[in-house]
């Protein structure tokens, strides 16, 4: 399989200082497509955008809340997606991902293709889709009932699917492949809950097609935005592992060095935890926030960045309880072993 020899052309961490106007961050390293931000000092909602439904104040989602598409409009603008990263513009209120003198950071994601995946029955509204990097964003409005059958584009199984409802203030729901039951079991990325299980909430999901059912994920007639990621060598990988409660944790293989970690214990009430290379930089101080919680970042370290995967290295039940299944997602920075055959080092 072909080597993504530099991941930061598909994915990306970039930092940022608030000035509460019109703040053009660049150094991103390409045009992102869906930009998740958090202010890193103050305890502001989380801010995601895409290309798919566009910029503005109207346009912001919150991973840490149920609330509709826009909610929060006096308080988030990304004005623009720019060649190499975006524009923050001024808003009515506290500007909670552009807070003026304050840290924030950006989480960038390319995807890029916007025609239709062939043999689609029931057009999405919009679509953003990138086979190479093995990720897509979609805007679909949902059938009076029955499933939404979405066909992804992306040549392969998706492993992860997050699907949040625009019109109505409902939970974000999220689909992983390592559920045992594919169907009915679901998480959700706002809440600390555990895996929670609805009949048939889910369908068919394989290289062409992504089956989600109106009632159990989907609100009839309203529009949604669906985000779907595969494993793709070298980039990205899902998977789960099992706590040991110890101190010295279990390694998660991923064959590449991560610069992007995020973790859920789906087997309890816990929070999500995401770590990444840029907030500390270096092993023995990684940075965490959680994706369901408006709080700023804390300073603990639970996992070590290593060549070829993270190690666990807390008891905290968040990321390591003895027997608990957790589920991750991981980016990378560098491939473990790129296609000039040089070897990536760990932090």
């Amino acid at each position: 399989m072909a080597i993504i020899d530099k991941p930061s052309d598909y994915f990306n961490t970039k930092l940022y200082v608030g000035n509460e106007s019109t703040n053009a961050i660049t150094g991103v390293g390409h045009q992102p497509d869906f930009v998740w931000m958090k202010n890193r000092a103050s305890a502001y909602y989380h801010g995601l955008y895409d290309s798919v439904r566009g910029t503005g104040n109207t346009k912001s989602l919150y991973s840490n809340a149920n609330e509709t598409e826009g909610q929060n409009s006096g308080n988030m603008n990304l004005a623009s997606f720019n060649s190499d990263g975006f524009t923050l513009g001024a808003t009515s209120s506290t500007n909670i991902i552009n807070k003026s003198s304050q840290n924030h950071v950006s989480w960038n994601w390319k995807a890029g293709t916007t025609a239709i995946p062939s043999g689609s029955t029931t057009d999405p509204l919009g679509v953003s889709i990138n086979t190479t990097s093995g990720f897509g964003i979609y805007k679909i409005t949902s059938p009076a009932s029955g499933s939404y059958v979405l066909k992804h584009g992306l040549g392969k199984k998706p492993k992860m699917v997050i699907v949040k409802d625009l019109e109505a203030v409902q939970k974000w729901m999220v689909w992983s492949d390592t559920f045992s039951n594919a169907t009915n079991d679901y998480i959700k990325l706002n809440s600390t809950d555990a895996k929670l299980s609805y009949s048939t909430c889910w369908g068919t999901m394989n290289s062409t097609d992504c089956t989600i059912s109106v009632g159990g994920t989907l609100d009839a007639n309203n529009d949604h935005v669906v985000y779907i990621f595969t494993d793709v060598n070298s980039y990205c990988k899902h998977g789960s592992y099992t706590g040991n409660g110890n101190a010295n944790g279990p390694f998660v293989y991923t064959g590449f060095k991560p610069a992007w970690v995020l973790q859920k214990n789906v087997s309890a009430t816990q929070g999500w935890q995401l770590q990444d290379n840029k907030r500390n930089g270096f092993n023995g101080a990684n940075k965490l926030l959680q994706p369901n919680d408006s709080a700023a970042e804390s300073d603990v370290n639970r996992i070590d960045i290593l060549s070829n995967g993270f190690k666990v290295i807390t008891t905290d039940a968040g990321q390591n309880s003895s027997g608990a299944s957790y589920i991750y997602m991981a980016f990378a920075e560098n491939p473990f072993v790129a296609s000039n055959f040089v070897p990536a080092t760990a932090r």
